[in-house]
Formats: C-alpha cells, structure tokens, sequence
C-alpha cells in the first residue's frame, strides 16, 4: 500500500485539516501480496471512509489495528479523515464538520486520488462516535453507497446523555435543537427511508458494551421497518481488541468487485 499523511484546506471548516489515505500498490517481496481489486485500466479503486471515534484521529485505526495489512488484501483503498469532537455535524458553535465528510470530502478524494467514484465502490465504516457516523451517511445518502458498518456504534443520540462525559460537547455541537426527526435522528430516519434504497447495514456490538442497549434499539427499528440490516451481538466491550477483529470482518462482509478472472 501507499500510504499517506495529507494536509489541505477544507473550504466547508475554513481551516487546514488532515487525512490518512491507503492507495493500492502492485508490489511484491515484501510479505504483504495484495489483492487485484480488478478495476479496468483508467477506473478507479474501490474505496472505504474509514471514521475515528471521539476521542481519537485520523491516524488511530492505523496505530491500534492493521488496517494498512487488511486492505492490502483486498486492494481497496482506504480513506480516514480528522473531524475532532464533532460527532460529524455542523457545529452550533464550531466548524460544518457535516457538509466536510459528506460534501467537500469525497469530491476532494475523487480529485486527488485514483479511486472510483461508483456507487458499487464506495464504502463506509466506523466506530463509536464514527459508526454513527458511517450510518448517518448511510441513511442520509443512500445514493452514494454500496454497504456501511458501524462498529460499537453510537446509533441513538436522542437516548444518550453526553454530557455525562463531556457538559460542553452536547451544547457546542447541536445547541438547544431537538435531534428528533433531523439527520442525527438515525432510529428516525430507519422509520422514514425507503429501506428498499438502502445500501447494505452491517452492525456490531460488543454484548459489555456501553452501547449495547441502543444498538439493540437500532435492530429493532430496523426489523420494524423491514430494513435488511445484518447485525451481530459478541462478546466484547468498547476497545481497540474488539474493533480489530469487526474491521477484518467488515472487509470480508464488503461487496468488492473483482476484474473479471480475478
């Protein structure tokens, strides 16, 4: 793989920010043989936005799992953007991290890398604060995906209590709104999106886990509203053990083309 650290200004934050991109690479001798992804000469890669949680960054699924290994063997690229604390909205009181990852983002990643644009080719994961936010763009743009995953996700902010850790974040993120029926609203949106426009849902949840309860909700909303989720409830808490052995289980579970023959 290719990997690199890049920086650049973001119009939609007014600032310069940061993201790590994997690109696939025709190597060998290096113990790592990668998969032929089996785009035709002139197309793009498959590609995966891979989203951090809230306390961490865009280098931290580097740091804490393989990831660079993972995709290597599957030869899809991999792209992890820096969104703070933002739980990946437009700030009340801060930065449009939403319009960022949902707009300004992809179209800077087709611009500057060798990936495709295709729905078929365009994944999305996460963990925690960034499972949620793999699934709010599932849900908010159907249109753009072929699958999406949330890892110990963070899927019912209406039932959750931010300020337990953090007073401030609630207030600075979303103010005084009232989550209910907007984009955050992801049980909401599971209720009012045609399921049959959906890409597909993969959800895993560690059975210790915090979280746990809400995405239990998150699955019965889903089989309420005939959502063809695929969900899994393991042993496991909120750690770094269980979210590396659920992202080489999210590749395995990924629709990636192959070239024919391949």
């Amino acid at each position: 793989m290719i990997r690199m650290r890049t920086d650049f200004f973001a119009e939609s934050l007014g600032m310069g920010t940061s993201m790590v991109v994997l690109m696939p690479q025709a190597a060998s001798g290096i113990g790592m043989e990668g998969a032929d992804a089996g785009q035709a000469p002139g197309d793009g890669v498959p590609v995966l936005y891979l989203l951090h949680g809230l306390s961490d960054d865009c280098t931290i699924w580097e740091r804490r799992t393989s990831i660079e290994r993972y995709a290597t063997e599957k030869g899809i690229a991999v792209v992890m953007p820096e969104v703070r604390r933002s739980f990946y909205c437009d700030e009340e009181a801060g930065e449009k991290y939403w319009t960022f990852v949902a707009e300004e983002l992809p179209e800077l990643v087709a611009r500057t890398f060798h990936v495709s644009t295709a729905r078929e080719d365009t994944f999305v994961a996460g963990l925690s604060m960034g499972g949620f936010g793999a699934f709010k763009l599932a849900l908010n743009h159907p249109d753009r995906f072929a699958a999406a995953a949330s890892l110990s996700g963070a899927v019912d902010l209406l039932s959750m209590d931010l300020s337990a850790r953090d007073a401030a974040l609630a207030p600075r993120i979303w103010g005084d709104r009232d989550l209910a029926g907007t984009a955050d609203d992801l049980l909401g949106l599971v209720g009012t999106v045609d399921p049959q426009s959906l890409p597909a849902l993969f959800l895993d949840c560690g059975t210790e886990d915090g979280l746990l309860e809400q995405n239990r909700r998150f699955i019965d909303a889903a089989e309420q509203h005939s959502v063809d989720l695929a969900s899994r409830l393991r042993p496991g808490d909120h750690a770094w053990e269980f979210w590396d052995q659920g992202i080489q289980d999210v590749l395995d579970w990924l629709p990636i083309r192959r070239a024919t023959g391949a």
